[in-house]
């Protein structure tokens, strides 16, 4: 019931918005002023990928835009979380009771980039949807800037469906993945092929993960393995007035409740699939230490992991643990890739780790680490989080990793570059959308080469196009 508040509300506010625009209350970028964009997505928690994947959207956009030219705002729902994140970007604060916050924002700004990776996707909540949708389709209905930047897209409910395909169609949504593409434009939105944006994403040196490891125990020369658990039977995340209030009065519902009116979804049956998953990752980790010397480290790339990660850590004799509400993403991605190995249950632990050409094996609840494994020819390195048979499996795939590391880690090279390469179509693509919508926007003139469409690359990333491009 609250979700289907929630969806109308914002529908609501979308048509209110059309209306007021017709009647002219809103006006829209005029020369010489800067372009203010607003970058609508789900930071400030903590989360890791959400963080990399914005960063890295700003260095771009600001690039081929003109840093002179424009002025960038974030969502944020937790300030102090996102502090020292986002260089020369305000940021603003997200309610968990978004619509009138967005009705009010939106027109604040010429135009809005929708920057949550599973935009558009009922698997773990309907009202992050819902914002998403919300925040385009209020630009959109005022004639604005409206673009859904390496988005995906999966199952949706069908009101939620509805609201995609009445309130996004007039905005341009560049994909990270055919399979999303091929989705939306059933549904009748304009869309373009890209990628994640997280390839670019430039850490502290080195030396840092690799200081950091020690001081955990590392000797400097054992192959390192990270492990990156999540709970995967925990989404979706739904509105409960009726939980909310319990919880409120007797406590109810403690280890379910995510924040304000939204818990997670729960009861025996996820326990009990948790536990399997859980119990899995752990023997099979533990069967492969004792057969390989290996440094096990878990990682939890976003705040909820910790739970898993440290549930895990304990049943293995208190590995050590390194999460992400006590390391940033610069120092978390430098740890990441001091590593030798990864087995992941999240997609930007993987993304993260392979410009430092980790071999990772992915343990997969969507289609995001299925496709990014498909792209790089290695699905024999890929289960799902209810596979029975995930303990064997996982054993396989670990020693995989550790045989075929150097022939793993080709095709992860190869895999980076092409991204870097469709990365940079993406910023073409923003361009034109942005002379589509303000013709007199003084964008670039003359010959660019494609590297001249990303954002500023580390010596690293350099070598790996030279080796590879």
């Amino acid at each position: 019931m609250m979700d289907l508040i929630l969806e109308t509300w914002v529908s609501g506010l979308i048509e209110t918005s059309k209306v007021g625009w017709m009647l002219g209350k809103h006006q829209a970028w005029q020369p010489g002023e800067k372009l203010k964009l607003l970058f609508a997505g789900y930071n400030g928690n903590r989360n890791m990928g959400s963080d990399v994947r914005v960063e890295e959207m700003l260095r771009q956009i600001r690039r081929i835009l003109g840093a002179d030219r424009v002025a960038f705002t974030v969502m944020t729902h937790v300030p102090r979380l996102s502090q020292g994140y986002f260089e020369d970007t305000a940021q603003v604060h997200l309610p968990d009771i978004f619509p009138p916050f967005l009705y009010d924002e939106v027109p604040k700004h010429h135009g809005v980039v929708a920057c949550e990776g599973s935009m558009f996707k009922s698997k773990f909540a309907n009202a992050l949807a819902t914002m998403m949708i919300g925040s385009l389709g209020i630009a959109a209905a005022q004639d604005k800037l409206s673009v859904g930047y390496g988005a995906e897209a999966g199952y949706m409910d069908p009101l939620i469906a509805k609201m995609c395909a009445r309130y996004c169609r007039n905005s341009l949504v560049i994909t990270r993945n055919e399979e999303s593409r091929t989705l939306l434009r059933e549904l009748g939105v304009p869309t373009e092929l890209g990628t994640d944006t997280g390839w670019t994403f430039e850490p502290h040196p080195a030396e840092y993960g690799q200081k950091t490891l020690r001081e955990a125990g590392w000797d400097g020369r054992t192959p390192v393995m990270a492990v990156c658990p999540i709970n995967p039977f925990e989404w979706p995340v739904k509105a409960s007035v009726a939980k909310f209030a319990l919880h409120g009065l007797t406590g109810a519902y403690k280890d379910s409740h995510y924040r304000s009116v939204y818990f997670h979804h729960s009861g025996p049956q996820a326990d009990r699939a948790l536990d399997h998953y859980l119990n899995a990752i752990t023997n099979a980790v533990d069967a492969f230490r004792k057969q390989r010397n290996v440094f096990v480290i878990l990682v939890g790339t976003e705040r909820l992991d910790r739970r898993p990660a440290q549930r895990i850590a304990k049943k293995l004799g208190g590995v050590p643990v390194f999460t992400s509400d006590e390391y940033n993403m610069y120092e978390m991605v430098s740890i990441l890739r001091a590593c030798h190995m990864m087995v992941s249950s999240r997609y930007h632990g993987i993304v993260t780790s392979m410009p430092g050409l980790v071999a990772s094996a992915g343990i997969t609840m969507d289609e995001r680490i299925r496709n990014l494994m498909r792209e790089r020819g290695h699905q024999d390195l890929l289960m799902n989080v209810d596979d029975p048979d995930l303990e064997p499996r996982l054993l396989v795939a670990m020693d995989k990793l550790c045989k075929d590391r150097e022939a793993i880690a080709d095709g992860i090279a190869r895999t980076v570059v092409r991204n870097l390469k469709v990365m940079a179509r993406m910023g073409v693509y923003f361009e034109e959308e942005v002379q589509r919508r303000y013709p007199d926007f003084p964008t670039r003139k003359g010959e660019w080469n494609w590297e001249d469409y990303l954002p500023p690359m580390s010596p690293a990333l350099h070598s790996l196009i030279e080796a590879y491009g």
